[in-house]
């Protein structure tokens, strides 16, 4: 069981908002404000290894089309980790 999934059953009440394709890089959720924490190293890898792409590609992509969208209140939590 993934971390995501152990999320949502804690917090069956809540809705999250979650990234598509990135269910196995959230890493936590905010306590406060309910929003799911993603890990931008895990990310960077799922682009990697799943989707084919480069390092540098996985980044910019990463960068322009998904960290900096702003999608209401639940917007995700972007990790920088170091793993």
């Amino acid at each position: 069981m993934n971390t995501l999934t152990q999320i949502i059953e804690r917090y069956d009440d809540e809705e999250f908002l979650k990234a598509d394709g990135f269910d196995d890089a959230v890493i936590g959720v905010c306590h406060l404000s309910r929003r799911l924490i993603y890990s931008y190293a895990k990310c960077i890898e799922i682009l990697v290894v799943e989707e084919g792409m480069e390092v540098i590609d996985a980044i910019e992509h990463l960068s322009y089309n998904v960290i900096n969208s702003y999608v209401g209140e639940k917007t995700p939590i972007w990790c920088v980790d170091y793993n």
